[in-house]
């Protein structure tokens, strides 16, 4: 298991949401790239160094340091799409090798070349800017269908990484709950948000959603 690439963004234009700009057209990037934890939501701030969000009400914060997709299922995507998907496209930080992402249980720790620790938080819920990338319509169906979202990661020691470093996973939390199946309970699935409150590690925003959609 592995990184690929490490991505950041180029900010351009966002005609989809009606904001200034987007940070979803992120690139790989050489050499060392800090990871640090960002504070709250709500400053545009995120994980990696030289790189933020402008939607800052939906994104970024210490439970969206960090996006991760893996290059097996945008390889998936290629197929389907018909065209290349470039590490970064979806707008993932980090496009790894060999790793389960949407497999990965919430509260799991991946170690990151020698130094950083990042935790699994939640899966990315897809938007119109996300829509308006791919130029694709009925890209939010399609993707919400596929349940293949990808990773938030909050940043647990910080460090430098790169493409090519080793990903090890040093924690399995004891329940059952992954990136996935929250996917498929926030989205299509409603029945399974009983199962949610195991993971104690999901963030506080998803379990008081969790707690107001499954009170009687």
């Amino acid at each position: 298991m592995k990184l690929l690439s490490v991505n950041v963004g180029k900010p351009r234009p966002n005609p989809w949401k009606g904001l200034s700009a987007t940070g979803i057209d992120k690139r790989p990037v050489e050499g060392p790239v800090a990871v640090a934890a960002p504070g709250p939501k709500g400053t545009g701030a995120v994980g990696l160094a030289s790189d933020r969000v402008y939607d800052v009400k939906h994104h970024g914060g210490s439970d969206q340091a960090v996006y991760a997709y893996a290059r097996e299922d945008l390889d998936g995507w290629e197929s389907e799409l018909g065209r290349p998907l470039a590490n970064g496209f979806f707008g993932e930080n980090l496009t790894t090798a060999g790793l389960d992402v949407n497999g990965a249980l919430i509260g799991e720790r991946w170690r990151i070349g020698p130094d950083v620790v990042l935790e699994v938080s939640c899966p990315r819920i897809p938007c119109a800017t996300f829509q308006g990338r791919l130029e694709r319509d009925g890209w939010i169906r399609r993707f919400t269908e596929a349940a293949l979202p990808g990773a938030y990661l909050r940043v647990i020691e910080p460090g430098d990484i790169r493409a090519d470093d080793p990903v090890e996973i040093v924690h399995r939390p004891g329940h059952e709950v992954s990136v996935a199946l929250v996917f498929r309970a926030l989205t299509r699935e409603p029945e399974l948000l009983p199962l949610l409150p195991t993971a104690g590690a999901l963030p506080e925003e998803i379990k008081d959603l969790v707690g107001r959609r499954t009170t009687v």
